[in-house]
């Protein structure tokens, strides 16, 4: 596995233990929709948490946050749907971003809710 792959793959761990020790409720990890993937589906107080994960070594080019734009959110917002009409799911959704930075503990871990809404297609 590419290096990349690797700490991509380790931020969703950490993602989902922080999201965990918060009281969430991991329903997917990794979920696939096509060309589309989910990095963390959950549940928190009646509401379904989209969870985008991205994990960087270091900000010299770019917070991790600043990563998700308006195509990968139309990405997410397509395999959502997906996701909520193949579950028959019937509750609010938010849109989550995790950001992580490091290679090695201790890392930095950013948690935004609502961290971006639907566009209007």
């Amino acid at each position: 596995m590419a290096r990349h792959n690797e700490l991509g793959k380790k931020g969703e761990e950490l993602a989902e233990s922080y999201l965990l020790h918060k009281g969430y409720h991991i329903l997917q990890r990794n979920w696939v929709y096509g060309k589309f993937e989910l990095d963390i589906i959950a549940s928190y107080s009646n509401t379904l948490v989209v969870v985008e994960v991205k994990t960087r070594r270091n900000t010299l080019f770019i917070k991790p946050e600043k990563a998700v734009d308006q195509n990968k959110i139309k990405r997410i917002v397509v395999a959502t749907q997906a996701f909520i009409e193949e579950h028959n799911i019937n509750q609010p959704v938010r849109f989550d971003i995790i950001s992580i930075i490091g290679e090695k503990a201790p890392y930095a871990i950013d948690h935004f809710p609502n961290a971006f809404y639907p566009p209007i297609f």
